[in-house]
């Protein structure tokens, strides 16, 4: 754990009968953006908010920046900033009398909660808008404002819960902008979304929750390659599938699918040439009427570990 700022060990919830978190193991490194997936009511809120010291574990451990978000919640408080879907901001005031609330309210007191909104408003960019009525602001600009008031305080560690949920693509690609030079400035953001895109874009480690527990781990570029390449041809004939689907078994090592006259396989340890694969189904009498290779996207890999299709996410995964 000597270069992880926060982990979990055999973290359990419970809300009722309901098990949000069973047996959760999490390592997040230093200096990384860590993305977290997982289907709606995985456990990915509930980890970001016991990790926040917003709801307390029923078992286990968890431990932020080196202590223990149970018996040290006070210290954890100190050293994280949170973001979520929500940008609590009031309306009838500029964006930087917004920040300034929040930072006299996070104890920087009233100077240093000037200088703190000013020298944030500059380093984003933002200098121009703050000083606009928030309720003049775009919904991307109101997350980017709350994703600043989670930075008042120069946190180690900031947690992103879903922070581009609802945004339009213009406003996710402003966020994400926004994130990106955080970690250069020594800053471990964790991050659960349900946008694949996202995860690709921002981390460099990534973990798959379901049914409260880590299933997958690795950078987007390990798991895709678990989940191999794909193979899909398309022949004339049916008749000619025993042949086509012997030839690319024997090419690839897998046990090829068909649908119709379409064959489908995947390449995980012996990805062949395109020109091996058509001259090997030409030797085996297949007339080849389509033929491509289809890397895997993060989509891939989210529907082979957890059997589902990323779905946008929803409000009752905020209780759990």
């Amino acid at each position: 754990m000597e270069d992880a700022i926060m982990y979990t060990e055999n973290v359990r919830k419970q809300f009722g009968d309901v098990v949000a978190l069973d047996g959760l193991d999490l390592v997040v490194p230093s200096h990384t953006v860590y993305g977290l997936l997982g289907p709606n009511g995985a456990g990915k809120s509930t980890t970001v908010r016991i990790l926040a010291t917003l709801t307390r574990p029923s078992s286990g451990r968890a431990v932020v920046a080196g202590f223990d978000v149970a018996r040290n919640p006070a210290d954890v408080r100190k050293v994280i900033g949170l973001a979520g879907q929500d940008a609590s901001l009031d309306e009838e005031l500029t964006g930087r009398e917004n920040l300034r609330i929040f930072g006299r309210l996070s104890r920087l007191g009233s100077r240093g909660a000037r200088r703190r909104a000013d020298e944030l408003l500059e380093g984003f960019g933002l200098a121009h808008a703050g000083d606009r009525l928030v309720g003049t602001y775009s919904r991307g600009m109101r997350r980017r404002i709350h994703l600043i008031a989670s930075l008042l305080r120069a946190p180690a560690v900031l947690l992103l819960d879903e922070p581009t949920t609802g945004l339009d693509a213009h406003s996710r690609v402003e966020v994400w902008e926004s994130v990106r030079p955080l970690v250069a400035d020594g800053t471990t953001v964790l991050l659960t979304t349900q946008c694949l895109e996202e995860v690709d874009r921002l981390a460099s480690a990534v973990g798959v929750i379901d049914r409260g527990q880590l299933i997958a781990e690795g950078s987007p570029a390990q798991l895709k390659a678990q989940i191999g390449s794909h193979i899909d041809v398309v022949v004339e004939s049916t008749d000619q599938l025993p042949s086509a689907m012997a030839r690319l078994e024997r090419l690839t090592g897998r046990c090829p699918e068909a649908d119709g006259s379409r064959i489908v396989v995947s390449a995980v340890d012996r990805m062949p040439t395109l020109p091996l694969i058509v001259s090997e189904l030409d030797a085996a009498g297949a007339v080849i009427r389509n033929v491509g290779i289809r890397e895997p996207g993060l989509d891939d890999v989210f529907l082979t570990l957890t059997g589902k299709n990323i779905e946008p996410a929803e409000t009752p995964e905020a209780v759990w």
